[in-house]
């Protein structure tokens, strides 16, 4: 898969629950970092957060823009879901580093304080 197919296949992966495949799309020293709050390193740890430790339920993701510039996919959306038993509706951007086929370093950046 090219890097923005990867990234697409990325947001259908996380609505759907999907772990094993979302795994998958990274790296085994993955760093993903959202401004305050820790940084998530390995695969072992982002599996654990996308399956115990996010915040956000229910809900999906809608990309608005994607671009792609050489191994970084840049990405802007909105999200509507539930978070702490409430609805939530916010804006998102995303930035994806590639290294090779999979995504290496992922940023994550809302107007919300933890995602």
């Amino acid at each position: 898969m090219d890097p923005e197919s990867t990234v697409r296949r990325y947001y259908e992966l996380v609505d759907d629950g999907a772990h094993d495949d979302l795994v998958a799309l990274f790296a085994e020293d993955v760093r993903y970092e959202r401004p305050g709050q820790a940084a998530i390193e390995g695969r072992a740890a982002l599996r654990e957060f996308y399956e115990a430790g996010r915040p956000l339920e229910d809900g999906s993701h809608e990309v608005d823009a994607v671009a792609v510039d050489g191994d970084t996919v840049a990405v802007r959306g909105r999200f509507r879901g539930r978070q702490d038993g409430e609805t939530v509706a916010f804006a998102w951007a995303d930035f994806h580093e590639f290294d090779g086929d999979r995504i290496a370093r992922r940023y994550t950046f809302t107007d919300r304080d933890e995602v």
